[in-house]
């Protein structure tokens, strides 16, 4: 049985994925708080937390890892938040997602790969520190 979704939900969830994608982090936290999932994610699988840290929100990212969102949920394609702020050059939403626990190996491809197709050694020897 497939259901109509609801317009006014749908129009929500929109409202929910831009304020990532701006970084209202406040907002954000009003949301979950009042019952919205926190690993809210997209038809591409993006999750509210991808798309703070890929538009570079690390209060965002903070905010809803705090929450319970998933640091490492990565999308329909393999991507997870933290090698996406590695390919955005995003040192605070890197430094979020590493306090909040995530992996640097998990995804495809993984920080650790993007950061290697990068030349970015300083990361790799934060990843290897943690």
């Amino acid at each position: 049985m497939s259901e109509t979704p609801d317009p006014e939900v749908i129009e929500l969830a929109s409202k929910i994925f831009d304020l990532a994608r701006q970084g209202d982090a406040e907002a954000l936290a009003a949301y979950v708080d009042a019952g919205v999932p926190a690993n809210l994610t997209n038809d591409k699988g993006d999750s509210l937390v991808m798309l703070a840290a890929y538009h570079g929100h690390a209060a965002a990212v903070t905010a809803l890892t705090a929450r319970g969102a998933d640091a490492d949920r990565a999308n329909d394609r393999g991507q997870t938040p933290l090698a996406g702020a590695v390919f955005k050059g995003e040192d605070a939403v890197i430094r979020a997602l590493l306090d909040a626990g995530a992996d640097p190996e998990a995804g495809t491809p993984s920080a650790v790969d993007t950061a290697r197709m990068f030349g970015k050694a300083d990361l790799l020897k934060l990843f290897t520190a943690r």
